[in-house]
């Protein structure tokens, strides 16, 4: 089976077209807080937004404050050029992004005198009983609208079905994952972040047998260079590849990257009560460790960043934040420090989208090679 379908890193335009033709709903979600399992269980296609390869930003410039990140204002832009032709969005607080993409879009919306199905949903920022209990409530909200856009009713039994998919395409990914724990692993941080990031937009039935095939034929790969420096990404959403390729032409291996589009994305299967299968994606999704949006949530995710350390044995962790980035802005100096602490070399790298001033990301990289390569000798 051909699965260049996960290499390919271009937003799958013609794909959301012929789904929209063939009179299937395309619902964007905006941030990981909104579970693809329910509306994959209403019969939506769910495709995550994402921002990799637009440069101009012209039209999202006078919705969004000058300290807006990049991310937010080039997901608008595709959303104005056209480049996702949806039914509607449904967005989560998980920060100020989904919040200022779902607004403005709905005031262009306004402009234009066009409907499409937009949702809010609240996630709390602590994790509790109580707010599991509330964030199922947001849930079966989500649920009724999703059931009433789209015309079919969201069962029990189609819900466990849609999780037991999106559990299966997690066990794949997390072998995906896997294939780094090797001396000499036989994949690129890059192409990992590729085969992620075709989770976005692919159906996941089709994902899931491309995955397949692709771990079949990765047995036979040749390894990708003993020796390298092992390093891990930790920060903001990254869903540039070029951006991990520029780390690894500087010499090193990423062999984790701790990122929503990353391992935080599908590396991990989520337990499921068969009885409570809406309660069970509540508990999931506000659960994890996700990023440092969660008032209660920093130990949670510092024990994360320690045990993958750990787990996939790296020489160094590189920070990664965008440019505006309030809530990594604040974080990196907290795991700065906690990486110190557990004696993990590290360096904090500031990034835009698209990627700016490329020559002095590469200087830095190398420098902290050379730097963890010296260590390892000694």
């Amino acid at each position: 089976m051909d699965y260049k379908k996960l290499f390919e890193t271009e937003i799958r335009t013609d794909l959301i077209k012929k789904r929209r033709s063939e009179g299937k709903k395309v619902l964007g979600m905006v941030c990981c807080h909104v579970p693809f399992e329910l509306l994959h269980a209403a019969g939506i296609s769910p495709i995550r937004l994402r921002a990799t390869g637009k440069k101009d930003m012209g039209a999202a410039d006078p919705y969004f404050v000058p300290q807006s990140c990049d991310f937010a204002k080039t997901i608008y832009q595709n959303l104005c050029d056209g480049v996702y032709e949806l039914d509607g969005l449904v967005s989560s607080d998980g920060c100020d992004v989904p919040v200022q993409i779902a607004s403005a879009w709905k005031r262009h919306l306004e402009g234009i005198g066009r409907e499409e199905f937009i949702y809010d949903v609240s996630a709390p920022r602590v994790i509790t009983d109580a707010s599991q209990g509330y964030f199922k409530y947001e849930l079966e909200d989500l649920r009724d609208a999703l059931e009433e856009f789209s015309g079919n009713k969201i069962t029990d039994e189609k819900l466990k079905h849609s999780i037991e998919l999106y559990n299966e395409a997690r066990r794949l990914v997390r072998q995906v994952y896997d294939l780094h724990l090797e001396d000499d692993p036989v994949i690129t941080g890059e192409d990992t972040l590729k085969i992620t990031l075709a989770a976005t937009e692919l159906p996941i039935e089709e994902y899931i047998e491309l995955l397949k095939a692709f771990l079949e034929d990765a047995k036979n790969f040749e390894p990708q260079g003993k020796g390298r420096v092992r390093v891990m990404l930790v920060g903001s959403s990254l869903d540039d590849p070029s951006f991990i390729k520029l780390i690894e032409d500087c010499g090193c291996l990423v062999v984790c990257d701790l990122n929503s589009f990353g391992i935080r994305f599908l590396g991990e299967p989520m337990d499921y009560d068969e009885n409570d299968p809406l309660g069970s994606l509540a508990k999931h999704y506000l659960g994890r460790a996700s990023c440092p949006r969660m008032m209660d949530g920093s130990d949670r995710i510092h024990e994360y960043i320690i045990d993958t350390a750990a787990e996939f044995q790296v020489d160094g962790v590189i920070i990664e934040r965008l440019k505006h980035c309030e809530k990594w802005q604040n974080e990196a100096f907290v795991i700065g420090d906690l990486l110190k602490s557990n004696n993990i070399q590290y360096i904090e790298v500031e990034r835009q989208q698209p990627l700016v001033g490329p020559a002095q990301i590469e200087l830095r990289v190398e420098a902290f090679k050379e730097m963890l390569e010296t260590l390892k000798e000694s």
